[in-house]
C-alpha cells in the first residue's frame, strides 16, 4: 500500500489523499441495505480532470480497483467499497462552468448538487428537470451514474434525456468526450447514452452538458383520496389514457400517509387508503385540474381538494417528499424498492405489496411516481433482529419478483449497484448480460472501475 499512496501523492495535493482508517471507513458505503462494504486503502478528493487522470493511471499500473463516489445518497450499494480500493470521491469537483440562456445547455463538473445548478438556472429563466427527492444533497455525477429521476419525470423525463455529452475518464486515464452542444446530433453510436446509468462502471465523468428548458409557470396541485390503492391506479389510468400531461402525478398510501403526520404534523387524511397528488405547470393550470378532478371523482374519489395557490401546493409536495424520512423514522433501517411496472399493472403491484406485508408481518410503506408506474415500496426493518431482518430480505425480493411478472424492471431509477445484480441477470437474459459484459471489458479491460457492481 505504501507504493500506492506515494504515487497518488505525486500527482495530488496532500490534502487530498485521506488514509486514516477512521476517516475512510465514512466512505465505505451509501444507503443502500443489505450490501457489502469493504475498507478502502485511500480516499482521494481531486479537484481537476487532470488529478483524476493521474488517479486512473496510478490504479492502472498497480492494477488497484477504482469506487466512483458521489455524495453517496444512493440505494443500491453502488458506492460501496472494496477492500483494498481507491475511493474516488468527486465532491470537491463542484463547479459550474456555463450556462448559456442562448444554447439552453449547463456544463458542470460531477460534484455540483443538483439543487444548487436548479437554483443556479433558474435565476436566469432556465429549468433543470430532474430532481430525486434528494435534490438537495444528491450530485449530478451521482445522477447521471445511476439515472435518476424525481417527482417531476412523468412530464419531463429522466436524467438519460438531459445528458447532452460528457468528459470520461477512462480506466487507463485516457480523457474522452462523448455528445454534443448543439441541440440535435446523431454522430456514430451513442456512447453518452452509455454511460448515463453505468454507475461508474465503465469510465468516470468529470464534465457534463446538459440541456435545460424555459422555466415553467409554478405549478398548481390536487390531492384526492381513494377508498382502494385500486381506486387510485384506476385514476392514474384514466388521467394518462385521457391525453393530460401533469408535471407530478404521485401516490402515498395510508401507511405513508399516517408516517408523514407522525413525523411532520400536516393533517393528512389518515382515514383513505390512497393519496394522489396531481399538479400542473401549465400558464392556466385550472381547467387541467378540474378535468383530472372530474376523472378522480369518477374513479372512485371520496374527495377532491384542489391547492388554492402555488404555496399550498408546495406543501402538498412538501409531504411527498417527507414520505421517505417519516418511513425511515418507524424502524431503525430501510431497504426501498424502485420496481416500476406498465401504469395498467399499478394496482397489482401495490396490492401485492400490502400482501407481502402481511405474509411477513412487516411495515411497508409505498409512495409512486404514479404517472410513470414508478413505485417506491419502503420495506422498515429491525436489523438487530435476525429474524425480522431475514423477513424483509424476502419481502424486497418478492417485491421484485413480482413487478418482473406484472411486465416490469427492477429499477425504475435507484439502479442495480449490489443489491440487484442477480435480479438484473434475471430481467436481462443471458444473450444482454453477453453484451453487456464485453461492453465492460472494452472500456475496463481489467476490470478495475467499480468492481463487482451491476454485471
Amino acid at each position: 500500500m505504501g507504493d500506492l499512496i506515494q504515487l497518488l501523492r505525486e500527482g495530488l495535493p496532500a490534502t487530498a489523499v485521506l488514509t486514516d482508517p477512521d476517516i475512510t471507513a465514512s466512505y465505505a458505503n451509501d444507503m443502500a441495505s443489505f450490501c457489502a462494504a469493504g475498507a478502502p486503502a485511500a480516499v482521494v478528493l481531486p479537484r481537476t480532470t487532470e488529478q483524476v487522470q493521474h488517479v486512473m493511471r496510478t490504479a492502472t499500473a498497480l492494477r488497484v480497483p477504482v469506487v466512483p463516489q458521489g455524495a453517496r445518497t444512493g440505494l443500491s450499494g453502488a458506492a460501496n467499497a472494496t477492500d483494498g480500493c481507491i475511493v474516488l470521491s468527486l465532491v470537491k469537483m463542484d463547479r459550474i462552468l456555463e450556462i448559456d440562456p442562448a444554447e439552453r445547455i449547463a456544463v458542470v463538473e460531477p460534484g455540483v448538487v443538483n439543487a444548487v445548478l436548479s437554483r443556479a438556472v433558474a435565476e436566469q429563466g432556465l429549468y433543470y428537470p430532474p430532481d430525486p427527492s434528494s435534490w438537495e444533497q444528491c450530485t449530478i455525477g451521482g445522477n447521471i451514474g445511476t439515472a435518476s429521476g424525481g417527482l417531476c419525470c412523468v412530464k419531463y423525463g429522466v436524467t438519460a434525456e438531459y445528458v447532452l455529452g460528457l468528459d470520461v475518464v477512462l480506466a487507463d486515464g485516457r480523457l474522452l468526450t462523448t455528445g454534443r452542444r448543439t441541440a440535435k446530433g446523431v454522430a456514430g453510436y451513442d456512447l453518452t447514452r452509455l454511460f448515463v446509468g453505468s454507475e461508474g462502471s465503465l469510465g468516470v465523468v468529470v464534465r457534463a452538458v446538459l440541456a435545460l428548458k424555459p422555466a415553467p409557470p409554478r405549478q398548481l396541485a390536487l390531492a384526492a383520496e381513494f377508498p382502494s390503492a385500486a381506486a387510485a391506479c384506476e385514476a392514474v389510468r384514466r388521467i394518462m389514457a385521457g391525453g393530460h400531461a401533469p408535471s407530478l402525478l404521485e401516490l402515498m398510501d395510508r401507511t405513508t400517509l399516517r408516517a408523514v403526520n407522525a413525523l411532520t404534523g400536516m393533517g393528512l387524511p389518515e382515514s383513505t387508503e390512497a393519496l394522489l397528488l396531481a399538479a400542473f405547470d401549465t400558464p392556466d393550470p385550472a381547467p387541467h385540474l378540474a378535468a383530472v378532478g372530474e376523472l378522480c371523482t369518477a374513479a372512485g374519489a371520496t374527495e377532491v381538494v384542489p391547492a388554492d395557490d402555488p404555496a399550498e401546493s408546495e406543501l402538498l409536495l412538501h409531504a411527498r417528499r417527507m414520505a421517505l424520512p417519516a418511513l425511515e423514522a418507524l424502524r431503525p433501517a430501510t431497504m426501498i424498492d424502485d420496481v416500476c411496472v406498465p401504469r395498467s399493472r399499478l394496482a397489482e403491484l401495490l396490492d401485492g405489496t400490502a400482501a407481502i406485508a402481511d405474509k411477513h408481518g412487516l411495515t411497508i410503506g409505498v409512495c409512486a411516481h404514479a404517472g410513470d408506474g414508478n413505485t417506491h415500496p419502503v420495506v422498515c426493518f429491525d436489523p438487530a433482529d435476525e429474524d425480522e431482518a431475514s423477513r424483509a430480505r424476502e419481502s424486497f425480493d418478492e417485491i421484485m419478483a413480482l413487478g418482473l411478472e406484472l411486465g416490469g424492471t427492477i429499477t425504475g431509477e435507484h439502479g442495480v449497484g449490489l443489491l440487484k445484480k442477480d435480479w438484473l441477470a434475471r430481467e436481462a437474459g443471458p444473450v444482454a448480460m453477453e453484451l453487456q459484459r464485453g461492453i465492460k471489458a472494452v472500456f475496463d479491460p481489467l476490470g478495475l472501475l467499480n468492481p463487482g457492481k451491476v454485471l
